[in-house]
């Protein structure tokens, strides 16, 4: 294995940072002089104390050699901190132990040929360099020494890393911006989601040193949109996937409140709203998808939302403080919005069409027993029905009507009856759209158009689990992926996606995990028990498991991606 060590060495201090005259739309302009150079490892070793600082590092005797056998993981505690202790093939490798997504404990993870799968959410981390493999998150974990003597094992790490327990991947800048006209781009990323942000992240890593815009039509830099749902009252900032300072120092410029309009292949150019066009080398196309809005009677009427940005869910908390709240749609956007206003609402209504929640996606049984928890919790179900009408008094939502001839008591209502590509302005670009209106790519997200690459929820895409299959998988771990991909192949290196859907839906404290692509299952085999939710779901087509679902039974879940990660067929049998 070659590895390369990118080192950027500036040869002046930064300058100021600069606004551009043309005021908010303009992107900032950083001068910044420096040379990228490439180190092989044979030609300049790394000396075997990489702390700097002696006073940072600890050292300490964790265990006996004979303490874990091969295949087993230990949480191990160091004093300034915990480590996680691996044993794999004879060899000992350490590393942090919480998943630097949202802090899981590693050791209950998965460990499988060189890597660990978390528990929660199938982040995967190399063993050997802590790196990332696959996501959600977007920082790798830190790596420690580790050292035999006397049968004893050792590690050696940082205070520092074994405290904050994760690491930022070494990154290129932008070797002058100064030279760049506003107007032109090397490479321009339309839509600043986990897809857009993960592109220019590894665009950098990779070693990547001309210029980088992403544009969004949010007036936030990229935020962790799952929490939307889950923790509605998180403001911009507390999501916030990376602080300014991140885009500052790898010179990642945003464009806030920019729509694109048009992209012109021809003259690869993208024409914005306002007329301001941008010319780009690369392009990735990462707009995500727009939800559906109710089209009945009144449907204009003040306090009705759709979750987009954390204004609309900051603003339905407060206003949901003890009144009616009617939800439309028992999607996962729905059932986690019911989930969370529970407790600060006066009622909590859901209406929906199919007979039990998430019927399509986790079956019957399971969506029954979700129903079941939620009634628990106060939650009321108009099943089979939808809205006919929303009422209004004095312009503010009063009533929701229901087909069925239902009138509701509503304050609020939150829609979530899901949502459609955002990729209305392709429509005359001579970029491959589908009838449903997903951009359709290849295996490395490039588009038909060379040099246009697509990823998240708006594309559809070979899915290899699936004996490649094109297939729109809407998740935020599969959007993380696209963007590394992409970025990838924006710089030839012909990678190919192969990654395994994984997602996750958290409702009254407790989460349903799920790996696979369950898309138009014949069968549901389950062990454990519904009732006490404790219950792990393989969804099985024809012979074969295609996904996975569980309650309460970590770490199953990542189990079962693995195994299908590694290519190998589970069958029915191997499950009943």
């Amino acid at each position: 294995v070659e590895v390369k060590i990118e080192v950027v060495i500036p040869e002046k201090e930064r300058s100021k940072e600069e606004m551009s005259p043309n005021g908010k739309a303009s992107p900032l302009v950083y001068k910044v002089n420096g040379t990228a150079r490439h180190y092989h490892l044979e030609e300049h070793p790394i000396a075997s104390n990489p702390y700097h600082n002696p006073k940072d590092v600890v050292e300490a005797s964790v265990c006996h050699v004979k303490d874990l056998e091969n295949g087993q993981m230990r949480e191990v505690d160091l004093g300034f901190g915990k480590a996680l202790l691996i044993k794999e093939n004879g060899e000992f490798y350490a590393m942090g132990h919480k998943c630097p997504h949202y802090g899981a404990p590693l050791v209950k993870g998965v460990l499988s040929k060189g890597r660990v799968r978390c528990p929660w959410h199938g982040a995967c981390f190399n063993i050997s360099t802590g790196d990332i493999e696959d996501f959600p998150g977007l920082d790798s974990l830190p790596r420690f020494q580790v050292k035999i003597e006397k049968e004893k094992v050792y590690i050696r790490a940082s205070k520092q890393a074994l405290q904050t327990q994760r690491r930022t991947k070494m990154m290129a800048k932008c070797i002058s911006l100064s030279n760049y006209n506003l107007s032109s781009t090397n490479v321009l990323i339309v839509g600043a989601g986990a897809a857009g942000l993960v592109c220019a992240e590894t665009l950098r890593q990779e070693g990547f040193s001309d210029r980088i815009v992403m544009c969004t039509m949010d007036r936030h830099l990229p935020y962790d949109r799952p929490k939307l749902s889950k923790s509605m009252d998180s403001h911009p900032e507390q999501i916030a996937l990376r602080p300014k300072e991140f885009f500052r120092t790898y010179d990642i410029e945003v464009l806030t409140e920019m729509q694109v309009a048009a992209v012109d292949i021809k003259n690869k150019t993208a024409v914005f709203k306002d007329g301001f066009k941008m010319e780009y080398n690369k392009l990735l196309i990462a707009t995500g998808n727009t939800p559906k809005a109710l089209s009945c009677k009144g449907k204009e009427v003040e306090n009705v939302f759709n979750i987009r940005t954390p204004e609309d869910a900051n603003r339905v908390v407060k206003l949901a403080a003890s009144k009616n709240i009617v939800i439309v749609g028992a999607s996962f956007l729905g059932m986690e919005v019911a989930a969370y206003l529970t407790e600060r609402a006066h009622s909590v209504s859901v209406v929906e069409l199919e007979e039990v929640p998430f019927k399509k996606f986790f079956g019957e049984r399971v969506g029954r027993a979700v129903m079941k928890m939620f009634e628990n919790n106060r939650v009321k179900f108009y099943m089979q029905t939808e809205v006919s009408e929303l009422r209004e008094q004095e312009g503010k939502l009063k009533e929701v009507v229901l087909k069925s001839g239902k009138v509701l008591r509503a304050d609020v209502c939150v829609v979530g009856i899901g949502a459609v590509p955002a990729t209305g302005f392709l429509k005359q670009s001579g970029i491959n759209i589908d009838s449903k209106g997903f951009i359709v790519v290849n295996k490395m997200m490039q588009t038909n158009i060379p040099g246009v690459f697509a990823a998240g929820d708006a594309v559809t895409f070979p899915l290899a689990l699936r004996n490649n299959k094109k297939v729109n998988v809407p998740h935020w771990q599969m959007a993380h992926m696209h963007g590394r991909i992409a970025a990838l192949n924006m710089l030839a290196h012909g990678m190919e996606i192969s990654t395994v859907p994984y997602l996750w839906t958290a409702m009254f404290g407790k989460s349903i995990r799920y790996a696979g692509h369950g898309e138009g299952f014949d069968d549901v085999v389950i062990q454990g028990d519904l009732d006490e939710l404790k219950f792990v779901a393989f969804y099985t087509k024809s012979d074969e498991v295609v996904a996975v679902a569980s309650m309460n039974y970590d770490p199953i879940v990542s189990k079962v991606a693995e195994v299908l990660a590694a290519g190998r067929t589970i069958r029915k049998r191997d499950v009943e």
